[in-house]
């Protein structure tokens, strides 16, 4: 019995970590809406675009949008008011130690490989919430979501 339950949990664990590579190919883990990764502590998961659009037109105010690509792609077209933190960054780990921790967070990439990965060490990090955008910047730019280039 205590076997089995070790395997849910494992697994439970990695349906909520999984996420799209950037090689383009998409997770097969269920989206939760976007109000409730906002409203409930400890939530990590993996949204859609549509729901994060939501979520950002029904932000609380202490939402962070947090972009983790690199400079060069965020320049290219970011979510408006995105926080960049490049995952490439040697320290990218120190810097996320020092983000406010109690937050809410909306994180993103290219197509949710790096976002998927900031996310799970968000959680470790203590972090009370934080989804990421199913598919990346793609999938947002895909749903004919806008961005923003200043």
């Amino acid at each position: 019995m205590r076997r089995i339950a070790l395997v849910l949990i494992a697994g439970s664990l990695a349906v909520f970590t999984s996420c799209s590579s950037d090689d383009g190919s998409t997770p097969s883990a269920a989206s939760t809406p976007a109000s409730v990764a906002v409203e409930t502590t400890g939530s990590f998961a993996t949204i859609s675009a549509q729901e994060a659009s939501t979520m950002i037109a029904q932000a609380p105010a202490d939402l962070v949008v947090l972009d983790v690509r690199t400079p060069q792609e965020y320049a290219e077209g970011h979510l408006d008011g995105a926080v960049l933190v490049d995952f490439y960054d040697p320290d990218f780990a120190d810097q996320l130690s020092r983000l406010d921790l109690g937050v809410p967070y909306l994180v993103y990439c290219r197509s949710g490989n790096r976002s998927g990965q900031a996310l799970a060490m968000m959680q470790q990090l203590g972090f009370a919430s934080a989804v990421d955008i199913d598919g990346g910047i793609v999938g947002w730019q895909a749903s004919g979501l806008p961005v923003v280039t200043q």
